[in-house]
């Protein structure tokens, strides 16, 4: 017998699971694991033996009781491949630029989805309840959720890409006389870099991932076409990229400046 759902509407109605889910999960339930995993690998839809997300969303919460981690995990990660194929992609066909709003929906709705599975293996979680029912519409209501403040952030940031027009960049960049927090000579001391990632941290989405790139040794342009630049993975011209950078260091050496005077 499998478990009803508990959350309601409004109401007062308990959520039912559509009856095909129903049927399916009866069927699982009398199969082996490893049968198991073998139907949920089927992703052609229209294979009748083709296993929904909502009955996989169901057989994720099913292991909060059981103390086979490796098959929760297996389970966890064929849900999570469904969720992230079902977003929009975040990089380019040619997977040459990557569109940063889409790719922070999508770390949102992944990081929400986690959250709920997390909570719901320490006491069980009614808003899991609608993935059951119907797990796109669920699916698309969390994208939505995440996508308002993105895009709200993104349209904030416009004046930057406007900033290449007038030379802004250039004008930063003067006026900060080449500063670099990463070829400081304190870089080595382990408590600047504390500080370093304090600062690091304050700075917007965008900044913040420009910075972190520089960090990690990206180039922000080549001239070499084979070389995967910050330039090429954010999708932004050369001169953007070093506006966000000069700003996002003003601000880091702001940070540092008020931490010498207190």
């Amino acid at each position: 017998m499998i478990k009803p759902l508990r959350k309601r509407t409004l109401e007062g109605v308990t959520y039912k699971r559509n009856v095909s889910v129903e049927k399916i999960l009866e069927e699982l339930h009398v199969l082996s694991r490893e049968d198991v995993l073998t139907r949920l690998s089927i992703t052609n839809r229209s294979d009748p033996r083709f296993v929904p997300s909502e009955c996989l969303v169901h057989l994720v919460r099913s292991t909060r009781l059981d103390n086979s981690d490796r098959y929760f995990r297996k389970l966890y990660v064929l849900l999570m491949t469904r969720v992230v194929k079902a977003l929009p992609r975040a990089d380019s066909a040619d997977g040459k630029t990557t569109s940063l709003p889409l790719a922070r929906i999508r770390d949102a709705v992944v990081s929400k989805l986690n959250l709920l599975l997390s909570s719901d293996r320490t006491a069980y979680s009614e808003a899991l309840d609608y993935f059951e029912v119907r797990f796109d519409g669920a699916l698309a209501n969390a994208r939505k959720d995440a996508s308002e403040p993105v895009w709200r952030e993104n349209r904030r940031t416009v004046t930057l890409e406007l900033d290449e027009e007038i030379g802004a960049g250039e004008e930063v960049e003067r006026a900060m006389g080449g500063f670099d927090p990463f070829a400081a000579s304190e870089y080595e001391n382990k408590d600047y870099r504390l500080r370093l990632d304090g600062a690091i941290d304050t700075l917007p989405p965008e900044q913040k991932r420009i910075v972190e790139m520089l960090r990690q040794g990206f180039l922000i342009d080549s001239e070499d076409p084979n070389v995967l630049t910050i330039s090429k993975a954010l999708g932004k011209s050369e001169k953007t990229i070093r506006t966000y950078r000069d700003r996002a260091y003003d601000t880091i050496r702001a940070f540092f400046a008020r931490g010498s005077r207190s």
